[in-house]
């Protein structure tokens, strides 16, 4: 069986023929010995068609299609042109020998044409880029090093350029700053207190943040100088009368000893940094405030701003976190609780990086695990949004954040919460309306747009079915909400008795708008939809009602 051996390399594709090789005599370690010798490999490999490509940009275009494992249009008119062809019937009498298995199965896929891999086809291709230059006898010394560097360069520089997680590097970057700020903050503060406290020990149970301490620590300098002429000074900067009287008092009383002015100085000194590295940290949080609204905004809105930066880094891209399913999101952080779990057969973890959310806290200890399942079942889902969507908006991470409160009053209370398809119909809706708005923010007509808007959004709401805010809560067993047949029957004979009404309407509306024009037409339909919804609301009430309205309509 003839091999073939498929060589892309930075001038253009090769394809080498492998003969005088027995399948029982393939031995890794011969081919290797035997590789470093032209003689003896150029007798074995022998080169069959070469095809240029055109330039640097194709074969820029023609690397990255090998690189993500897709055969492009190129390669594959040139295996089809030089290998023998493939029938259907027949098994194929030669292989294709290539060093990626991916793009292998992609030729594989499309062309049928069988390709093999392994040590074997590795050590012949490492023969092939050690001894290609011999191969092409147009190259002149120095093509082909010019033509590895400058596609090597091209090809490192697109990749650094094309970035499909857009700049989520920032947040994780920011993520893993704030979280080593806070750490130097306590331990820095803490050196205050305790460096200040030799001079002033009873400021520590007057001033209990560590920003204030310092500032007061900064402000003060020498205890001996208070008097009731700082009270001002201090109340600016504690913000509280009170607590400065109480200070000037407790120095004059203190039992602390003097520093010498050179000590002051440096603690004033490391009081300022600890200062600085507060507020810096502040600026800090409101830039990563802001890249998570621009690059995973439903996330963020969802789950909050930290907690989604930190499984944004933890994932490692946002892309990443995307492509993690529900059940390994929940999880991501407690790595190692699980893993010892699995190894002494324990129970796993129920959370990792989202237990820092509210929603897990607010649940009862009981309902902690669902809460947290369906909590990474709503992140999975916004961080999809986020990372796959072409316009960024707050709808879909706003309707999620509904359903997870109301997930929380069905442990709490038992309310039946909506489903997840209704709640993203109307995502989709008001997304759709907002982009419409985008596009139309010029024409004054804005306003009453807006408003027929809702009452169509009402009236397709009543024309499909589905069910309004109104619409009494379902019966809910183990978990589940589960309608009552007898409220089931009502439903449709009121769906079939507003079909036929607005069936009825819309003829005649259709014979009134003929005579009185468009203009009014559109008025028609604003009231009929109005009228929709107050038929629908009326559905709910008594009998009397209903016997009253039929008779209204007969007359009419």
């Amino acid at each position: 069986m003839a091999l073939y051996l498929l060589y892309e390399s930075a001038s253009g594709y090769a394809l080498f023929l492998a003969h005088g090789l027995d399948e029982i005599g393939q031995n890794t370690e011969a081919v290797r010995n035997s590789v470093s010798d032209l003689n003896r490999f150029g007798k074995v490999v022998q080169l069959t068609a070469f095809h240029p490509f055109e330039s640097a940009l194709d074969a820029l275009n023609q690397c990255n299609a090998v690189s993500e494992g897709l055969m492009t249009d190129e390669l594959r008119s040139f295996l089809e042109l030089n290998l023998p062809k493939v029938k259907e019937v027949k098994k194929p009498k030669f292989r294709l020998g290539i060093a990626d298995t991916k793009i292998g199965s992609h030729i594989h896929e499309v062309t049928k044409i069988p390709c093999e891999s392994g040590e074997f086809i590795l050590e012949l291709l490492r023969g092939v880029r050690l001894h290609f230059d011999r191969f092409l006898k147009d190259l002149k010394p120095g093509d082909l090093e010019k033509a590895q560097l400058g596609l090597g360069h091209s090809y490192s520089r697109a990749k650094v350029k094309f970035n499909v997680n857009r700049v989520d590097n920032m947040v994780i970057q920011a993520i893993f700053l704030l979280d080593t700020l806070d750490k130097d903050i306590n331990s820095f503060s803490m050196r205050v207190r305790e460096w200040y406290s030799w001079h002033f020990p009873e400021l520590v149970k007057i001033v209990n943040d560590n920003y204030l301490y310092a500032k007061v620590s900064k402000y003060i300098e020498d205890k001996s100088k208070l008097s009731d002429d700082s009270i001002p000074g201090l109340t600016d900067v504690l913000g509280d009368e009170d607590k400065a009287k109480e200070i000037v008092d407790a120095a004059k009383a203190s039992m602390g000893q003097d520093l010498s002015p050179i000590d002051l100085i440096n603690v004033q000194q490391f009081a300022q940094r600890v200062m600085d590295l507060s507020e810096y940290r502040r600026k800090l949080y409101d830039y990563l405030v802001t890249k998570m609204n621009d690059i995973a905004p439903n996330l963020a809105s969802l789950i909050g701003e930290v907690v989604g930066a930190r499984l944004i880094s933890h994932a490692g891209s946002l892309t990443n976190l995307a492509k993690c399913p529900s059940s390994t999101l929940q999880i991501l952080g407690a790595e190692k609780a699980l893993f010892r779990a699995l190894k002494t057969k324990g129970n796993t973890p129920k959370y990792g990086l989202i237990f820092h959310s509210s929603f897990i806290g607010r649940a009862s200890a009981k309902n902690k695990g669902r809460m947290a399942r369906y909590l990474a079942n709503k992140c999975s889902i916004a961080s999809r949004i986020d990372c796959f969507s072409e316009n960024g908006s707050t709808v879909f991470g706003e309707k999620l954040r509904e359903q997870v409160e109301e997930r929380l009053d069905f442990y709490d209370k038992g309310v039946a919460p909506r489903k997840n398809i209704d709640v993203m119909k109307i995502a989709i809706d008001s997304a759709q309306n907002k982009d419409t708005e985008m596009e139309t923010e010029e024409i004054p007509t804005e306003a009453s747009g807006k408003k027929t808007k809702k009452k169509k959004s009402k009236a397709g709401a009543a024309l499909n079915g589905e069910p309004m805010a109104e619409d009494k809560p379902s019966i809910v067993t183990n978990g589940e909400a589960v309608e009552d047949p007898k409220s089931e029957k009502k439903k449709k004979k009121e769906k079939r008795r507003i079909e036929q009404e607005l069936e009825q309407q819309d003829g005649q509306n259709g014979f009134k708008a003929e005579q009185d024009g468009t203009v009014k037409k559109k008025k028609k339909k604003s009231k009929d939809e109005d009228e929709d919804g107050e038929d629908l609301q009326s559905a709910a009430d008594g009998k009397k009602k209903k016997k009253k309205k039929s008779r209204s309509e007969d007359a009419e």
